[in-house]
């Protein structure tokens, strides 16, 4: 029989958000955030990643570009929460840089926006070392 914690207790990632969101020894002043989780694959002959990205807006926080090989995240993230008697705000820009895999063409590239997950799709073609910007387009429900 499991026993339920209760009280004080922290999950392993509670502990790790709490870090993020600048505990006394937050990462973020140490450099060592995660500002992007990714996650990538590949699926019926594409290279995929879905990065965690709550809280922007697509069309005016995130930048993607490929330049030799090379696809970037930037962007700002800017949130606020409020309840009752309490009010946070995170914000900050960000930065991921992702080696593509070889033989991909950067000029299909497709990325969208849903839920809170950016999702880029890379089609495999000849490298190619120009450099492109990817629109983020949303996924409305």
């Amino acid at each position: 029989m499991a026993k339920e914690l209760t009280g004080p207790t922290r999950t392993f990632a509670e502990l790790l958000d709490w870090f993020e969101s600048g505990g006394p020894f937050s990462l973020r002043g140490l450099g060592l955030t995660p500002y992007v989780r990714v996650e990538d694959f590949e699926e019926d002959g594409m290279y995929v990643l879905r990065a965690e990205m709550p809280g922007i807006d697509p069309d005016k926080d995130v930048t993607l570009t490929v330049e030799d090989g090379v696809l970037t995240i930037s962007g700002e993230r800017r949130e606020e929460k409020k309840e009752k008697h309490r009010q946070e705000w995170h914000y900050g820009s960000f930065t991921r840089s992702l080696t593509l895999p070889r033989g991909v063409d950067p000029d299909k590239i497709t990325a969208s926006y849903e839920d809170g997950v950016l999702e880029v799709r890379v089609p495999k073609a000849e490298p190619s070392t120009n450099a492109v910007t990817i629109k983020v387009n949303r996924n409305e429900k």
